[in-house]
């Protein structure tokens, strides 16, 4: 039995928190651990953490693997796999597929859950007992987790239970997110189960119904990893709902009841927050009613006589939004992209494969940043054309090479490095170093690193 947590989505909808560049699935919400961290800590103990394997992109290849290291330290590289393109579900399961066959010899008989990243589970124990119930008997079929439904919910797709046979029922029809009327109906006639997105092949099976319902997806799939890959960006964007689970005839449902939420929008967020009753410290309210305020950076935020509010501060954007309405997130977003801000994709912390950073001024001819590195971890031998730097180390101590020197900096102590000068920032102790780094030049974007050797494979 394996599992493959897709960890590759953007997660627009919990914008401003969420970014292109550190999506909703490495955000740590609720708990001292990020979404995707929750998911693989509930779902070792169904198939060991050996067996669990991560679809993502390239963007999120080392915050997948950082985060999951950080947890499980025996993680394997070739534990994660990288889309060449973010394209869909369907394709995503097919390069899981395509890969496990190829490169891992899965027999074509075993089980394999395919989970999202993103998703709150309030009862792990009661999870663990239906993956393994459902792992252990979806047999040839295509197996899906149904969430027994709790309310009337009109943000959910919907499942129809057939005839029940031993641990499932047979999946009679899929039902997109339907209006207040008709999910109430779905509701009261007990016939029903939110859809999770959780699903359940084993690749004889995927393959066959691949073959059957999604032809232009099987003549790519059905090759070598190597020649998968490189036609990857010719497969359809598309859900593994429409291309086979709606269409198929063999779909079975294991239903679930385990204080299930898919963590879709601030609406969500507020009630998990509010069901493990966690409120944030520096929240203040005052004659307020409904109100639901998250602060990622910890600033205060004060509501006075105000109701049926949801207000989101992330460092350099705050929403406001009405209670309720989380779908207008949409707008914003689309608003953003249309008129290219650069908050739809970037914040103004960053995170990378040797730890982070936060922009602490900005302006035209110079910039701040503190700068966090892993115990252990190295930037890139780099060089800028147009800015020049200047460190100062606050905590921990720095190993710098400047120009063709190599120093040690303790706390309180510096260095200057100008323009076009070959740099490297390491950590050789077992904390954290934390420099200020004084940016001063004509450019002072991102983009103006010439790299010319890196750890983390990243190319010039």
């Amino acid at each position: 039995m394996k599992a493959i947590i897709l960890c590759g989505g953007s997660g627009t909808r919990l914008w401003p928190l969420s970014r292109k560049n550190f999506p909703k699935q490495f955000l740590k919400l609720y708990s001292d651990n990020s979404l995707l961290q929750e998911t693989f800590l509930r779902t070792q103990d169904v198939v060991g953490p050996e067996n669990i394997y991560f679809v993502t992109n390239q963007e999120g290849y080392f915050n997948v693997f950082d985060q999951i290291e950080e947890i499980y330290p025996k993680l394997k590289k070739q534990q994660i796999i990288i889309e060449p393109n973010s394209l869909n579900t369907a394709p995503a399961i097919a390069l899981a597929f395509n890969f496990l066959k190829d490169k891992e010899g899965v027999l074509e008989d075993e089980p394999i859950i395919f989970l999202a990243a993103d998703q709150y589970i309030g009862k792990p124990e009661e999870y663990a007992k239906v993956v393994k119930t459902a792992l252990e008997n979806v047999a040839d079929n295509v197996g899906t987790i149904g969430i027994k439904p709790t309310s009337p919910h009109t943000g959910f797709g919907y499942i129809r239970k057939g005839e029940k046979k031993g641990e499932y029922f047979q999946g009679l029809e899929f039902k997109e997110k339907p209006d207040l009327e008709t999910a109430k109906k779905y509701l009261s006639s007990g016939e029903y189960v939110w859809n999770g997105g959780m699903y359940i092949f084993n690749e004889k099976t995927f393959t066959q119904e691949l073959q059957k319902h999604a032809p232009e997806i099987f003549k790519l799939y059905d090759q070598s990893h190597e020649k998968f890959l490189t036609s990857f960006e010719n497969m359809p964007d598309i859900a593994i709902d429409v291309a086979i689970s709606e269409k198929s005839d063999r779909v079975v449902i294991f239903e679930g009841d385990f204080d299930w939420n898919d963590v879709g929008s601030f609406d969500a967020l507020s009630s998990i927050m509010e069901e493990k009753n966690i409120n944030q410290k520096k929240c203040i309210q005052i004659d307020c009613k409904n109100i639901f305020t998250y602060s990622s950076s910890e600033k205060l935020i004060a509501t006075v006589d105000v109701e049926d509010l949801i207000i989101v501060e992330n460092n350099d954007a705050i929403l406001v939004q009405k209670k309720g309405k989380s779908e207008g997130v949409k707008k914003v977003v689309n608003y953003l992209k249309e008129n290219e801000y650069p908050e739809i994709g970037h914040n103004v912390i960053g995170y990378r494969p040797w730890g982070r950073y936060e922009v602490l001024i900005d302006d035209k001819n110079h910039k701040v940043k503190k700068i966090i590195v892993r115990p252990g971890a190295s930037l890139s031998l780099q060089s800028h054309e147009h800015r020049s730097e200047h460190w100062v180390v606050v905590k921990g101590e720095a190993v710098v090479i400047n120009g063709d020197k190599e120093l040690t900096l303790g706390e309180n102590e510096s260095t200057y490095i100008p323009a076009k000068h070959k740099h490297r920032l390491s950590n050789r102790r077992r904390s954290e170093l934390e420099i200020i780094e004084v940016q001063t030049g004509d450019y002072l974007e991102e983009d103006d690193i010439v790299r010319y050797d890196d750890v983390y494979g990243r190319g010039k």
